[in-house]
């Protein structure tokens, strides 16, 4: 089997983590399960302040961090547009309703990223990724078909593969 914890960034302003979104980082850090064999940014400052507080925190300073930016979608303001049209707390399902098209192609290539990355991985290893809502659901409904709740910020799902069996669930 392989893992990937896929979490979204915490408290944000612009780009950067706020000193709560640090301390939410912190805290976050003792529900998770290490040891990693990859720490893994959409390439956003954020995503990427969050890990350095969890590889910190796992003690694997070591282990560099990577970026995904396949995980990161090209068309982010489309998806604002769609989640606001959709109403708050909209998942993708919701969000679908109000642009298809966006949903079908965007959950298309972000579960393709998402599978390339677990693939990746050694047998038995395990991911920490942080990226974005609802981006992140995005990319486990293009991988595993399952239409996941939107995550609030710092909350994340577990994705496993088993020979080539996808699925997802929350992370407690």
């Amino acid at each position: 089997m392989r893992y990937v914890e896929l979490l979204r960034h915490t408290d944000n302003d612009g780009d950067r983590l706020t000193p709560r979104g640090v301390a939410d980082a912190e805290a976050i850090s003792g529900r998770l399960s290490p040891p990693y064999v990859a720490f893994v940014s959409t390439g956003a400052s954020r995503c990427t302040q969050m890990l350095e507080v969890l590889r910190s925190a796992a003690g694997q300073d070591d282990v560099p961090i990577t970026e995904a930016t396949g995980l990161r979608s090209s068309v982010e303001g489309r998806w604002r547009d769609a989640a606001k049209a959709a109403g708050k707390g909209a998942d993708v399902e919701a969000i679908r309703a109000v642009d298809p098209e966006l949903v079908e192609r965007e959950s298309w290539l972000l579960g393709l990223t998402l599978r390339q990355l677990i693939e990746g991985l050694p047998e038995g290893g395990r991911a920490l990724v942080v990226g974005h809502s609802p981006t992140n659901e995005a990319a486990v409904l293009g991988l595993t078909g399952q239409v996941i709740r939107p995550l609030g910020k710092g909350e994340g799902v577990l994705v496993t593969e088993d020979a080539e069996h996808y699925r997802s669930e929350p992370l407690t």
